[in-house]
């Protein structure tokens, strides 16, 4: 039977010191209670990032450090109250995290209909209906077939959906030419610019964009209207509730990070490899 090993003090010492260095270097950079992250995980968390595809410098990795750490402050704060196993995966951390922010952070959301009517009476223009445009299009790859669409429209106007479905190149050419309905900023300008131009019915002139050449028509053209309290109402909540949320979730953070142990400077070089 082998002899058990004996660790003499020198042997000892040596282990100590051989700890000592395996922590400095890969020192500790977040610690919340007994649970810490260190260089290594940001190190693997900038590496997945230049993975994808991006370039990581000096000044890129500190702009990455603290997203970084907001994120795993709320991991580690779930694992410490029992959210999260050893080893857990990466989606397990989600769901675990959102527990965590719903049980602590989120349910003491509320939004009243004082605020609701408070907010409605101060952004009345921000829920009104804006002004929008049924539109159509026949896209052709030449301006001479533009033209030719054009001159049979100045003869037909009726003769629209049938040119579309015969002769554009765009998308919705099966469907007579049909693009939707759109307010303004959501449309290409130099579409935009001719479609809102346009009265219901009316057809424009031959368009040239990089994709090819355009005529337009406008089958409806609607109105900016104002909306009711009712009308808008849930909207308003859904908005606040949103906004609400986000601050609750970035004041959790800001007291989980007030109870760590941040260390920003062991973050900035990245661990040597072993």
């Amino acid at each position: 039977m082998p002899r058990p090993l004996r660790l003499t003090l020198p042997m000892i010492v040596v282990l100590a010191m051989a700890c000592s260095w395996a922590r400095s270097a890969d020192p500790v950079i977040l610690e919340l209670g007994s649970e810490v992250v260190r260089r290594s995980d940001f190190d693997r968390h900038v590496r997945a990032l230049e993975a994808r595809g991006g370039t990581v410098d000096s000044g890129v990795r500190a702009a990455l450090f603290d997203p970084f750490i907001e994120e795993r402050v709320l991991v580690l704060e779930a694992r410490s109250r029992g959210l999260l196993k050893p080893g857990s995966s990466a989606e397990d951390e989600e769901v675990a995290v959102q527990k965590l922010l719903s049980d602590e952070a989120l349910s003491r959301v509320q939004v009243g209909d004082d605020e609701i009517v408070a907010y409605y009476n101060d952004h009345a223009e921000d829920v009104r209906v804006p002004e929008r445009v049924v539109l159509r299009q026949i896209l052709v790859p030449t301006e001479n077939e533009a033209r030719d669409v054009r001159r049979r429209l100045q003869k037909e106007p009726r003769s629209f959906e049938v040119l579309a479905q015969s002769r554009s190149r765009a998308p919705e050419a099966s469907e007579g030419g049909l693009m939707g309905t759109f307010s303004r900023g959501e449309l290409p300008p130099d579409l935009e610019a001719a479609a809102f131009g346009l009265s219901s019915g009316e057809t424009s002139d031959v368009i040239s964009t990089p994709l090819g050449y355009h005529v337009l028509r406008v089958d409806l053209r609607q109105p900016p209207r104002g909306r009711g309290l009712d009308e808008c109402r849930a909207e308003i909540r859904a908005l606040l509730t949103r906004q609400k949320s986000d601050q609750a979730t970035r004041q959790y953070v800001r007291d989980l990070l007030a109870r760590s142990k941040v260390n920003h400077e062991a973050a900035q070089s990245p661990s040597r490899p072993s």
